[in-house]
C-alpha cells in the first residue's frame, strides 16, 4: 500500500497542479481588485465576488484532488453516461433555465448558478476520446467522421438555443485534436474557407461574390476538363458555395443577437459605437495601456477601481492584470497559459492510451481557445462573445470545468504505464 501511494505521488504532474494553482490565485487577487473599495473594503468578505471566487477555487482544488484518487479506467467506461447526463443538463436549461444577459444558460441552485455549457466540453471531450480510441477508427473516410461531427455538433445546437454563441463556438476546438487523429486537411481547408466567405458575405455584394465563385469554380473545371469525376465534384463544391452564402446571411441577420451581430461589425470595422457594443473594449485597452510597462501597482488602477470596465471580473478580467501590473504582469500570466499549454501538448503525446492522448489534444484546444478569443476580446483584436479566461475569471461553473478537464488528464497520466 505505501509502495502504491509513493508510486501515485510521483506518477502525478505537480508541475501542471502548482501552475493551475497560481492562475487560481492571480484570479482571485484580480477579481478582489475589481471589487476593491478603500472606503467600504474594510475585511474580507466571503459574500462578495472575489469571496466566493476563493470558495470555488478552494472547493475546485479538492474536487481536482479527488479525482485523482479515481480509477483512470472510470473515465473511459462512463464516457457515455457523463456526455448523456451533460446533454440532459444543456435540455434541462432550456425548459427551467434562468436568463441572465439575454442569454437562457444557468440553472438556478439555491443562490448558486450552474452553467451546463461548460461542463459540456468535457463531457463531449470524453465521448470523442472514447469513440475514436474504442473503436480503432479511421478518420479519412465518411462514416467516423460523422458520428465524430454529431458528437461535437448535438451540444453545440442545444447550446445555440439558449442562445449562447461564444459558449458554442468553444466546440469548433474539438477539430484540431480530429485533425492530429487523421482527419483529412482538406476539410480544415473547407472550414477556413467557410469562415472566409463568411466574413467576405459582410463586406462584398452578393453579385460580386457568386459571381467570383462562379469565375474561380469555371476555371478549376477548364483545368480540369479532361478528368470527368473532378469536374463533377469542383461544379458540387461550386454550387454548394454559392448555398453557404445565403445560409451564412441567414444566420447572421437571424440566428445571431443583435449585440452579437454589432460585436462581429466592429470588430472588422464595419461599425463604430464608443458608447454601446464598442465601449467595454474601449475601456479596455485604456486600461491595459495604462499600465504601461510595471502597472500602476495591485489595487491602483483607476479604471479598475472606478468601474469604467463593464464585466471587469468575468470577460474582461485581463484589462485589470494589464492595468495594475502591466507589460510584466501581461507578461507572467500568458507565459503561464503557453507552459501549461505546451506541457499538456507533450504529455499527451507520451501517452500510451490513444484515449488519454486525443483527451489531452481536446483540452489544450479548448483552453487555447479560451485564452486566446478571451485576451484578444481584452485588447480589440476579436469579437466579444462572451467566453471566460480559463481559472481567473469569475465564475463557479467556468472554474470547476476547467478543473475537471485538467485533473481527469491529470489521472490519465499518471496511470499512463498501465492504462491502455
Amino acid at each position: 500500500m505505501q509502495h502504491q501511494s509513493n508510486r501515485f505521488f510521483f506518477n502525478v504532474d505537480w508541475i501542471t497542479i502548482l501552475i493551475y494553482i497560481a492562475l487560481c490565485a492571480i484570479g482571485v487577487a484580480n477579481i478582489y481588485s475589481t471589487e476593491y473599495n478603500p472606503d467600504k473594503t474594510t475585511a474580507f468578505s466571503f459574500s462578495a465576488s472575489y469571496g466566493k471566487q476563493l470558495i470555488f477555487a478552494g472547493t475546485g482544488l479538492i474536487l481536482g484532488l479527488s479525482i485523482l484518487l479515481f480509477d483512470a479506467k472510470f473515465f473511459s467506461v462512463f464516457a457515455p453516461i457523463i456526455y448523456g447526463v451533460t446533454i440532459f443538463l444543456l435540455l434541462v436549461v432550456l425548459v427551467v433555465g434562468r436568463n441572465v444577459g439575454g442569454n437562457q444558460a444557468w440553472i438556478p441552485i439555491g443562490s448558486f448558478r450552474l452553467q451546463p455549457s461548460e461542463f459540456a466540453k468535457f463531457g463531449t471531450a470524453l465521448l470523442l476520446a472514447r469513440y475514436i480510441s474504442s473503436f480503432n477508427v479511421k478518420l479519412n473516410s465518411l462514416k467516423p467522421i460523422v458520428i465524430s461531427g454529431a458528437i461535437i455538433i448535438l451540444p453545440m445546437m442545444l447550446i445555440i438555443l439558449q442562445p449562447d454563441a461564444g459558449s458554442m463556438l468553444v466546440f469548433l476546438s474539438f477539430m484540431f485534436p480530429l485533425y492530429r487523429e487523421g482527419l483529412p486537411g482538406n476539410l480544415l481547408i473547407i472550414f477556413w474557407g467557410a469562415v472566409l466567405l463568411f466574413i467576405l458575405n459582410l463586406f462584398l455584394s452578393p453579385l460580386i461574390l457568386i459571381s467570383s465563385i462562379l469565375l474561380i469554380g469555371a476555371l478549376f473545371i477548364y483545368t480540369n476538363r479532361k478528368r470527368q469525376q473532378k469536374m463533377i465534384s469542383i461544379g458540387v463544391i461550386t454550387l454548394i458555395a454559392i448555398a453557404y452564402l445565403f445560409v451564412a446571411k441567414f444566420m447572421f441577420n437571424n440566428v445571431l443577437q443583435p449585440h452579437q451581430r454589432t460585436r462581429i461589425e466592429l470588430i472588422l470595422g464595419l461599425a463604430k459605437d464608443n458608447k454601446g457594443a464598442g465601449y467595454n473594449v474601449i475601456q479596455s485597452k485604456i486600461a491595459i495601456g495604462s499600465g504601461q510597462v510595471t502597472g500602476r501597482g495591485f489595487l491602483q488602477g483607476t479604471q479598475t477601481k472606478l468601474k469604467y470596465v463593464p464585466a471587469q471580473s468575468t470577460d474582461f478580467i485581463f484589462s485589470t492584470v494589464g492595468e495594475e501590473w502591466g507589460f510584466v504582469g501581461c507578461f507572467v500570466v500568458i507565459g503561464l497559459y503557453i507552459f501549461l499549454l505546451l506541457r499538456i501538448v507533450n504529455i499527451a503525446e507520451r501517452q500510451r492510451s490513444s484515449f488519454s492522448r486525443i483527451y489531452g489534444y481536446c483540452i489544450a484546444c479548448i483552453l487555447f481557445f479560451h485564452v486566446f478569443i478571451n485576451i484578444g476580446m481584452a485588447i480589440g483584436l476579436m469579437p466579444v462573445i462572451g467566453i471566460p479566461l480559463p481559472f481567473i475569471s469569475y465564475g463557479g461553473s467556468s472554474l470547476w470545468s476547467f478543473t475537471i478537464l485538467l485533473f481527469i488528464f491529470l489521472k490519465l497520466d499518471s496511470n499512463r504505464m498501465g492504462f491502455i
